[in-house]
């Protein structure tokens, strides 16, 4: 048996070295259109960038300056963080109920997975249901709103929020739920002073996330805010965007609406890049404490 050692060790170590190369193989191989993508942006998009590009309506002009992406960046903001507002709180509440009031019930069974079916949900049905409900239905108004198209958002951040929130809230440590309930606090109470203070930074980072998530999204926004060119911030009237700028864009003939497709894909990433940065690195505080 002693003799039979070292020739394990190095079966071992050899299955381990290759298991490694491997894995780093495929690392690589994952990481090319990464890089790929980063590069074309950045060679096509870089020339678009300047002050004038974020300080300026488009125009619609094919001959001459076609203008900025003021609008439709101003105009994301707007339909993005309206959007949070919406499915954040209520993302929140259900992982909320899922964690501390419904447990293992069957209406929490049936909550649980209806949500992991809106994850799945491609994010043009989002866009759809919203335009046939709201945009043609008639229901409230007729006609693309701002807040029609942060309504599709809100729909596909909703399930994101909801399970990252349901893991983070189901992470606090239970005897922190007991000792409060000890000292005779309410359940509200517990949740409110313990629980969340507590799952904060977590909940924090899948808002983050799914802000994400939202913001790069053309398709929903396509059947519900449209496209215009002036900046406004009514969220009762068209509104532009940066995906359906690029959308509108690309297409075109003329070289510098092209070019400025590009710089727009580049600070539609740039702030997706920043969003997940932020969320990495609250969560990495949140490991440390």
């Amino acid at each position: 048996m002693t003799a039979m050692l070292p020739a394990i060790s190095v079966r071992r170590r050899r299955t381990d070295q290759a298991a490694r190369g491997l894995l780093g193989l495929a690392t690589l191989i994952a990481l090319v259109p990464l890089v790929l993508v980063i590069y074309y942006l950045l060679k096509r998009g870089l020339g678009a960038i300047s002050w004038h590009f974020f300080s300026s309506d488009p125009t619609g002009a094919f001959i001459g300056d076609p203008g900025g992406i003021k609008s439709a960046l101003l105009g994301t903001v707007e339909i993005v963080a309206f959007a949070a507002l919406i499915a954040i709180p209520l993302g929140i509440g259900v992982a909320l109920y899922l964690v501390e009031y419904g447990k293992e019930g069957r209406f929490a069974s049936t909550v649980r997975y209806f949500v992991d079916v809106m994850t799945g949900v491609p994010s043009i049905v989002f866009g759809l249901f919203v335009y046939i409900t709201l945009v043609i239905g008639g229901f409230v108004t007729d006609g693309y709103a701002a807040w029609k198209g942060a309504i599709a958002l809100a729909l596909l951040m909703l399930p994101v929020v909801t399970r990252s929130a349901e893991v983070v809230l189901a992470l606090v440590p239970d005897h922190l739920r007991e000792a409060a309930l000890a000292l005779g606090a309410p359940r509200w109470r517990v949740v409110a002073r313990v629980v969340l203070p507590t799952a904060l930074p977590g909940l924090v980072t899948g808002s983050l996330l799914a802000i994400a998530r939202a913001a790069g999204e053309t398709a929903p926004l396509l059947f519900t805010s449209a496209i215009v060119l002036g900046t406004n911030f009514g969220l009762g009237e068209r509104t532009n965007s940066m995906p359906i700028q690029i959308f509108n864009d690309v297409g075109q003939a003329q070289d510098r609406l092209v070019e400025r497709a590009w710089g727009t894909a580049l600070t539609l990433v740039a702030m997706i890049l920043i969003l997940n940065l932020a969320a990495r690195l609250i969560a990495r505080r949140s490991r440390l404490k």
